[in-house]
């Protein structure tokens, strides 16, 4: 078998995770490679993920998808970063805007100046000098410009949309490119005696799937990755401990939509809100040994901006990933590979780079261990490196209120994490490693913001003369300013340009 082409391809389960999968293998089916997709109508999805990160806009972008149309299609909306609400003590906010802050002088990053200057109370708060920032305080929104010398060429942003829609307007875009779809419930997995690779699936019916290779999108359960080949979970809760969430949509108040997400900490967890054309997404994130479910769900429905559209649902998880991603002729993608908690919403993203990993390193039949292995390090990493993002959020808290955030203060935090704190503390340095998928600028909004200070900065910065240095912040801070008050606010910009249609359009 080993160099015989793969020919068949089969993804188990729908959702975003299969969907988007699938969409992406479409490229795949001109080539002679068939793009099969089993799920079930009657098992219903997770879905609650509706917040993207930056990279989603490349996703989009590699697929030929118009911003405008795929907008109105899942009545979404812009995102700009993610506000976070008592996070680092009770009556604090701060905000992780998804662009850089001022830009880097004489080679030396930003925020150097910024914190030598702030030592003489020469500058204001961080935030004033990122453009996504100012935006977001104002609700406006415009899309950037590519001339550098604009200061709107410094936004970056995401997206918030309808996860249900997303994977209809993606099974639209897959089915019109040939991926074929098979409705129905698997019973049974069949594996080679020999290999103990996955050859076909039983579904109701006495029906027969056969494939080559198989991802499995069946969320949680897993039901390839675990239940036929018995890969192992890696544990993550001592860190992560937040093991529920509940999940609500609920009407607007008014006509304005905020560009970003917001995060709320309660006692025994976070909250988060996220606007849509239609309607607001809400779920309660907590842990269940600090808080009954019936307690989370008070909490949950006094913090909505406007009436519940349903009644409110709960998931269990534990954080953590599975011990190999790609095991066999297998590759798990979404919650099947792992689950970090969606406090900067990751997971979207974990199945896009899943998918480019994947045709990156695409096997044959032979299924080489090599190409397998650097699959899963690349993938463990990614995970790693998310999670100890995740982590600072709760590990550098003040609050004084919730045994939760008195046990994540206090606990004991991967080595990888405790040197990035460290490093940052001293000088206020950062290193990314290995394309690590948040960047410094992400980092330093986490950190200051949660205000792990750091006690100098880097002494290249003395070598300017402190007053050039802070009539240039100046103007940085002024030219943020005026560019945010040309900005249109963003519920007029997404009126004018992407407002929200009733019907799905099949994307071209």
């Amino acid at each position: 078998m080993n160099g015989e082409p793969i020919r068949q391809i089969v993804i188990v389960g729908g959702g975003t995770a299969g969907w988007m999968s699938a969409a992406a293998l479409s490229k795949l089916v001109p080539a002679g490679v068939a793009v099969t997709l089993v799920e079930s109508d009657a098992i219903g999805t997770v879905g609650v993920g509706e917040a993207t990160i930056p990279p989603i806009r490349n996703f989009n972008g590699l697929l030929g998808i118009d911003e405008a149309d795929f907008l109105r299609a899942t009545k979404g909306s812009i995102k700009l970063g993610i506000e976070f609400v008592d996070w680092t003590r009770e009556g604090h906010r701060y905000s992780h805007p998804f662009g850089e802050f001022g830009f880097d002088i004489e080679g030396v990053k930003f925020h150097h100046y910024w914190r030598k200057l702030v030592e003489s109370g020469q500058a204001s708060g961080i935030e004033d000098y990122n453009l996504c920032a100012v935006a977001m305080r104002q609700n406006r929104y415009t899309p950037p410009v590519a001339d550098p010398g604009d200061a709107r060429s410094r936004l970056n942003y995401a997206y918030h949309f309808d996860a249900g829609l997303y994977a209809r307007y993606l099974r639209a875009y897959a089915e019109a490119r040939g991926v074929k779809r098979v409705e129905g419930k698997i019973l049974d997995v069949a594996l080679n005696g020999e290999t103990g690779f996955i050859e076909s699936v039983a579904l109701e019916g006495d029906r027969h799937v056969t494939g080559d290779l198989w991802l499995d999108c069946s969320g949680f359960r897993g039901l390839l990755i675990a239940g036929a080949l018995k890969t192992g979970w890696e544990s993550w809760k001592h860190w992560l401990q937040c093991d529920s969430a509940m999940a609500v949509p609920c009407a607007a108040s008014g006509a304005e939509i905020t560009p970003y997400t917001r995060s709320t900490a309660h006692e025994a967890g976070w909250q988060w809100r996220i606007p849509l054309q239609h309607r607001i997404g809400n779920g309660y994130v907590y842990s269940s040994a600090d808080i009954t479910d019936d307690a989370a769900r008070e909490t949950l429905l006094s913090n909505l901006d406007g009436e519940p559209l349903r009644d409110p649902f709960i998931i269990r998880f534990e954080a953590g990933r599975r011990s190999e991603i790609w095991a066999k002729n297998c590759v798990s993608l979404g919650l099947a590979s792992g689950f970090i908690e969606p406090l900067e919403s990751t997971s979207i993203h974990f199945i896009q780079t899943g998918v480019s990993k994947l045709l990156a390193l695409f096997p044959d039949r032979g299924f080489s261990p090599v190409e397998r292995d650097e699959y899963n390090r690349l993938s463990i990493l990614q995970l790693e490196q998310v999670r100890d993002f995740v982590i600072l959020h709760y590990h550098a808290n003040q609050r004084r209120t919730g045994d939760l955030w008195r046990r994540t203060r206090e606990m004991a935090i991967p080595e990888t994490l405790q040197r990035k704190l460290d490093l940052f503390r001293g000088h206020g340095r950062f290193f990314r490693y290995e394309d690590e998928l948040f960047a410094e600028s992400s980092w330093v909004a986490v950190m200051l913001g949660q205000e792990v200070t750091p006690q100098g900065w880097d002494r290249l910065a003395d070598a300017l003369d402190p007053a050039d240095i802070a009539n240039k912040l100046d103007r940085i801070r002024a030219a943020f300013a005026r560019a945010t008050q040309a900005m249109p606010a963003h519920h007029l910009w997404l009126a004018q340009h992407a407002a929200a249609t009733p019907d799905m359009k099949v994307p071209a």
